[in-house]
């Protein structure tokens, strides 16, 4: 059985107005742009994180854990989990290197959020190129690794006494403005038809009380 089979066959077991809802919201989802979150100290942080990845279409997140463990707050999240993929780095003895490396094998560039003498303000960032989105500890920003590999800096306009913004309101602010100059350009940032199928296939099996064992058994056949 061929993935779209499968998914014909998966498709059996949801009702019209959920399979047209994974279309309405694959239709804007994007692989153009991705957030990676380094050794965060409070989780419920990078749960909020992946709450806004979603909200603004944006299908992976990257979780570098040093020291600081990451683990979901599942209250916090509102359920993004499922619908975000994340990629967690914590097994190697340089995690944030092995997180840089894996994206820019992909084609991303690296950009720092965070206020540096080459930095661009949020406005002026040029959105056609691919990126990849670092954001900081809330104590002590990005590591010096990520600043001496960085492709790009961009920096959100402040006007206050603070000089920086809770990580889930930056990553908030940063989408919000990146994803909505995006999709005025001529730029193809949609999933490809395969990324399609597969999140389809995913999304279903996920909806599905009992979908992993129905998946297998799809499988089998």
């Amino acid at each position: 059985m061929n993935k779209t089979e499968l998914l014909k066959e998966l498709h059996q077991f949801l009702n019209p107005q959920r399979i047209q809802r994974f279309e309405d919201v694959l239709a804007n989802r994007t692989k153009h742009f991705t957030v990676a979150v380094e050794n965060i100290f409070q989780s419920h942080n990078a749960s909020a994180v992946m709450r806004t990845c979603d909200c603004f279409g944006v299908q992976d997140l990257h979780v570098i854990a040093n020291e600081n463990k990451y683990k979901l707050s599942k209250d916090v999240a509102m359920g993004a989990e499922k619908w975000v993929d994340m990629h967690s780095y914590y097994q190697e003895e340089n995690n944030t290197q092995e997180c840089i490396d894996t994206l820019k094998a992909q084609g991303f560039q690296i950009v720092a959020t965070s206020p540096h003498a080459k930095d661009v303000l949020l406005p002026d960032f040029d959105v056609t190129k691919k990126s990849a989105f670092f954001f900081g500890t809330e104590i002590s920003g990005l590591s010096d690794l990520v600043l001496k590999q960085a492709d790009a800096f961009v920096r959100i306009p402040m006007y206050g006494f603070t000089e920086s913004y809770n990580i889930s309101v930056s990553a908030a602010l940063v989408l919000h403005d990146v994803v909505t100059r995006l999709k005025k350009t001529d730029v193809n940032w949609k999933l490809s038809e395969v990324d399609l199928l597969d999140k389809k296939i995913d999304w279903a099996v996920k909806s599905l009380k009992s979908g992993q064992q129905i998946l297998e058994q799809l499988t089998k056949k």
